[in-house]
């Protein structure tokens, strides 16, 4: 039977790269697995939805070659929504008008608090990394 599920990444990959690799993956596995997922990222999480960042930590790991590229794929063309911090994003410097940084393909729901609120309020299974 398939779930609603919300996952939030906070983490900052400069601190613990690997939870936010688990992040992506179990985000993944839950969308090849028929899950209706929504995806909130937050904090320096979001420097994940940059593509330079995500293509230099595939470099950085010692794992399958493009692996968190291929967790990226996977969430753009299976996720139910993909949201950000708008806050968290301006920090590293993007914004909705300047998101060249941006992994191309991904349609962003920028948001904040009230729609981290919303989303796991909506949800049926929640989890954070």
């Amino acid at each position: 039977m398939s779930k609603h599920f919300f996952i939030k990444l906070a983490t900052s990959p400069d601190v613990d790269q690997f939870k936010c690799i688990v992040g992506l993956g179990c985000t993944a596995q839950a969308i090849n697995d028929g899950h209706k997922v929504d995806v909130f990222f937050a904090a320096a999480a979001v420097q994940l939805l940059h593509t330079e960042y995500i293509f230099n930590l595939d470099k950085t790991i010692d794992a399958a070659p493009n692996m968190c590229q291929g967790f990226m794929k996977t969430i753009i063309n299976g996720a139910n929504g993909i949201h950000c911090s708008t806050a968290s994003q301006a920090y590293f410097g993007v914004s909705q008008d300047s998101s060249e940084a941006i992994i191309k393909g991904i349609n962003l729901n920028w948001s904040g608090p009230a729609g981290v609120i919303a989303l796991a309020a909506d949800a049926e299974v929640t989890l954070s990394y």
